[in-house]
């Protein structure tokens, strides 16, 4: 091959690479700042772009997407003097390719710095168990400082996070002691709880139960008051009427003296040994002794007779 073809061969891979540089594509979520002769040109978004061969130069793509910062643990000193390990985790995201590029150097590093300024700042003004207990305060304070400080910087900080704190270890043998003694006493008060509830629910049992026997027995009362005075009438109504059907009946003297006889004789049944017959039954005396002498006749005298006294 001749020097000529050789030099054309050149020529054609020179202008092929020419070309390519000249052809510039950005993927999905990046961006691209171009130079041009030094000086900030445009912003390369997604897409194919053509730029000038020696005169633009291309950065490399920057990262559009949500981006999250994992920093090493820093030493915090609290309002009452307690030095703790505080470790944060920042999610940003780069809003502004021009401002990024030319706003800070070594834009990471500088949000790192920056969030442990802010957060010595922010817990040194927090005691130890308010420092505990704030997390959202806090995380929330430094997302505004820090969204703030980046701004210019073409950054958004999205989140900030608290990922660990780390007392020293005395600190922690308190902490543990105090939530252990907190446990038993809440475990304590529990107990005491559950007893006396306990001890009201066994008394309110007892009581109810007096209560229910108390009326029991009342009710079982009321029904023999009322079985008595039921059967107190039924016989008084019996009585009654016996004695209406005698008077309607007309019963004539001899009836009269003969039921006499039989209450006499009901008295004279008993163990007493003296008898005060009433004034009114004086009129039957005689009958009584008659019909007694005559029973006397065909009956052996008795051990001892009842004495009739008139009244």
């Amino acid at each position: 091959m001749t020097p000529i073809g050789w030099i054309v061969i050149i020529l054609g891979i020179v202008f092929v690479v020419i070309l390519a540089t000249c052809i510039k594509i950005v993927r999905q979520s990046t961006a691209v700042v171009v130079e041009r002769l030094g000086k900030y040109h445009r912003t390369l978004e997604t897409g194919v772009h053509i730029i000038l061969p020696f005169f633009d130069k291309a950065s490399s793509p920057i990262n559009l997407k949500e981006l999250v910062a994992d920093f090493a643990p820093q030493p915090v000193i609290t309002k009452d003097n307690v030095t703790m390990q505080i470790d944060t985790v920042v999610y940003f995201q780069i809003t502004d390719p021009k401002m990024y590029s030319y706003g800070v150097d070594k834009p990471i590093k500088a949000i790192e710095n920056l969030t442990a300024t802010t957060l010595r700042n922010i817990v040194g003004e927090l005691e130890l168990d308010e420092t505990l207990t704030s997390r959202d305060t806090v995380n929330g304070k430094m997302r505004a400082i820090l969204d703030e400080a980046t701004d210019p910087w073409g950054i958004k900080i999205n989140r900030v996070e608290l990922k660990n704190i780390l007392p020293p270890k005395d600190i922690q043998d308190a902490m543990e002691k105090q939530m252990r003694a907190e446990r038993e006493r809440r475990e304590q008060i529990l107990k005491a709880e559950g007893e006396k509830k306990s001890s009201i629910l066994v008394a309110e049992g007892e009581k109810q139960a007096k209560i229910l026997k108390a009326e029991a027995e009342k009710q079982a009362e009321i029904l023999r008051a009322e079985a008595k005075r039921a059967a107190l009438i039924a016989e008084a109504e019996g009585t009654a009427d016996a004695i209406n059907l005698i008077v309607n009946a007309k019963a004539d003297s001899a009836y009269i003296t003969l039921q006499g006889f039989e209450a006499l004789k009901a008295l004279a049944d008993g163990q007493a040994t003296k008898i005060i017959v009433p004034s009114e039954i004086q009129n039957i005396t005689g009958l009584l002794t008659s019909i007694t002498e005559t029973l006397n006749v065909d009956s052996p005298k008795p051990a001892s007779k009842p004495k009739i006294k008139k009244d």
